[in-house]
C-alpha cells in the first residue's frame, strides 16, 4: 500500500509541473501585457523600464526557474491590475466564495441525484426510470452559461424570485448552485442508479424480502448502504469538478469567487493572477484524485497491484 501510495503521488507532482509549464507558456503566448498597462502614448524607454523591472526582459527559461522557484514558496508576485495586491492573496481572499458555492452545489447534486437514482433502479423499465434518463440527458447536454442565463431570465428576471447577481443570503446561491451543479445530478444519478441494479439482484436482498422486510427498509436502508460504494468514491471528484468549473457560472452571475477573479486577470492580461489561480484549481484537482485513488485501493486491494 505505501508503495502505491508513493507511485500515485510521484505522478501527481509529475502532472502538477507539466501543469506549471503549461500554465507559464500559455499566459506568455496571450499577448505582451505592457500594452495593458501602459498607454498609448509610452515610449519605449517606458517599455524597456517596466519591462526590467516585472523581469519580462529575461530570457523564457530564466522567467520559468523564477515563477517556479517562487511558487514553491507560494509567492506568484503582485498582481498587475489590481496594485499593491499579492496575486495568492487575491486568489486566498476570493476563495472562501468559491468553496461556498461548490458545496451548496455539491448538496444540491445529491439532494436531488440520491432519490431520482434510487427510484429509476426500483422502478426500472417504468415511467420513473424513463424520466430520471431524461434527467439525466438533459443535464449532460445542456450548457452550464446557457442554463444559468434562463434561470436568471425566468426565475430572476420574470418572477422576481432571486437576484441575478452577487453574494449575499441563502437567495443568492440558489440559481448558480443549480446552475453549477446541474451537469453532476445527471452523473451522479446514473451512477447510483447502476449500483443499485447491481445491488438489488443480489442473493441477500432476496432473503431480505423473503425474511418479511418492508420493502421500503430493504431498498432505502439495505440496498441503498450497499450500493453507496461507488457514488461515495466519485464523490471526491465530483468535488474537485465543482471547484474547477466554477469559472463559467461566477462569471454569468458575476458571483466574487476564484473564478470570476480568474476571468478578470485573464482579460488584464495579469500573469500573475492568472497562474496563481490555475496553478490553485489544479492543485485542489490532482490532490483530489489522489484522494480518490487511495480511497480505491483501500476499497479494493486488487487496484494496488495494477
Amino acid at each position: 500500500m505505501q508503495r502505491y501510495i508513493a507511485r500515485r503521488a510521484l505522478q501527481s507532482l509529475l502532472a502538477l509541473w507539466v501543469m506549471s509549464l503549461i500554465v507559464f507558456a500559455m499566459a506568455r503566448l496571450s499577448g505582451n501585457a505592457l500594452d495593458m498597462m501602459l498607454p498609448m502614448e509610452a515610449t519605449q524607454e517606458d517599455y524597456d523600464r517596466l519591462s526590467k523591472y516585472w523581469g519580462l526582459d529575461q530570457p523564457m527559461h530564466v522567467q520559468y526557474g523564477i515563477f517556479v522557484s517562487r511558487a514553491l514558496r507560494g509567492d506568484f508576485g503582485m498582481s498587475w491590475k489590481w496594485p499593491g495586491y499579492s496575486a495568492m492573496g487575491l486568489v486566498m481572499d476570493r476563495l472562501p466564495a468559491t468553496l461556498q458555492l461548490a458545496g451548496f452545489a455539491l448538496a444540491i447534486s445529491v439532494v436531488i441525484a440520491l432519490p431520482i437514482g434510487v427510484l429509476s433502479a426500483v422502478k426500472k423499465g417504468t415511467a420513473w426510470d424513463t424520466s430520471g434518463k431524461i434527467i439525466a440527458l438533459l443535464g449532460q447536454s445542456l450548457p452550464g452559461f446557457w442554463l444559468g442565463i434562463v434561470l436568471m431570465w425566468v426565475f430572476a428576471v420574470n418572477l422576481g424570485w432571486f437576484p441575478t447577481s452577487g453574494r449575499g443570503g441563502l437567495q443568492y446561491m440558489i440559481l448558480p448552485a443549480i446552475t453549477l451543479g446541474w451537469f453532476q445530478v445527471a452523473a451522479l444519478m446514473r451512477l447510483v442508479r447502476s449500483s443499485m441494479l447491481d445491488v438489488l439482484d443480489s442473493e441477500f436482498v432476496k432473503l431480505t424480502r423473503v425474511k418479511g422486510l418492508a420493502e421500503w427498509k430493504v431498498v432505502w436502508k439495505h440496498c441503498l448502504r450497499n450500493a453507496a460504494i461507488a457514488p461515495l468514491t466519485f464523490f471526491a471528484i465530483i468535488a474537485g469538478v465543482l471547484m474547477t468549473g466554477s469559472v463559467v457560472t461566477e462569471t454569468v452571475f458575476s458571483w466574487p469567487g476564484t473564478g470570476l477573479l480568474a476571468i478578470d486577470a485573464v482579460r488584464a492580461r495579469d500573469y500573475q493572477v492568472v497562474q496563481a489561480v490555475v496553478i490553485v484549481f489544479a492543485t485542489i484537482f490532482i490532490l483530489t484524485n489522489l484522494l480518490v485513488d487511495i480511497l480505491y485501493a483501500y476499497l479494493d486491494p486488487r487496484i494496488r497491484y495494477r
